[in-house]
């Protein structure tokens, strides 16, 4: 299960333990990432091996969300090439690849078995879209969680938005999504956003 160039795939004891890899990349997703996912959490749900999966990472940060740089909507093959396009048609290439985006992270919710996030350092953007799709969420003291896709002038349309206010009032939803503050270890476990609070990965 190790054939991917953005987790590490491993099953021990009926623990499948997915973990993000580019730690000195800060665990950013880059187009690899959007077909790995669902195919690792595909291949650990048919293999009927483990009772749950952690979804874990290496490195000072879980995940700074969308690598910018390494991504965009011209890597997906829905996309128009020619400069000449109409617009709608444009608008409608990236409105299919957002629902490939939104495919991948829904593969964790929608795993048969329960999926546990171990969160250290920063979880961003597209990393919190991540933790907010598995069913517990545990983290250290250093953590820190931002929707970040205000900062950059983006919607954030991956899933947060939709499964965050499950998890914490909806009031101090709309302030993070409307600020795209940093909000720590202390305050996410106040709200309910995390399980639990732990001194170390």
């Amino acid at each position: 299960m190790n054939e991917y160039k953005c987790f590490d795939v491993s099953i021990e004891k009926g623990i499948a333990t997915v973990t993000l890899n580019r730690g000195e990349k800060l665990n950013t997703m880059i187009p690899a990432f959007w077909s790995e996912l669902p195919k690792a959490i595909g291949e650990i749900n048919s293999s009927g091996e483990a009772r749950v999966i952690i979804l874990a990472s290496t490195g000072k940060h879980f995940c700074a969300g969308m690598d910018l740089a390494n991504f965009s909507l011209s890597d997906n093959p829905t996309e128009p090439k020619s400069s000449n396009t109409h617009n709608g048609m444009k608008k409608e290439a990236g409105f299919r690849i957002t629902l490939d985006l939104q495919h991948t992270i829904t593969s964790l919710e929608k795993a048969r078995i329960p999926v546990i996030s171990a969160i250290q350092g920063g979880c961003i953007g597209g990393g919190l879209d991540l933790a907010t799709a598995t069913d517990m969420r545990f983290c250290t003291k250093e953590a820190f969680f931002c929707i970040q896709e205000i900062n950059i002038g983006m919607a954030a349309d991956v899933g947060t938005l939709q499964r965050i206010p499950r998890l914490i009032p909806e009031g101090v939803v709309r302030e993070l999504a409307y600020t795209g503050r940093r909000f720590f270890a202390d305050e996410a476990k106040a709200h309910g956003l995390v399980n639990k609070v732990f001194d170390s990965h």
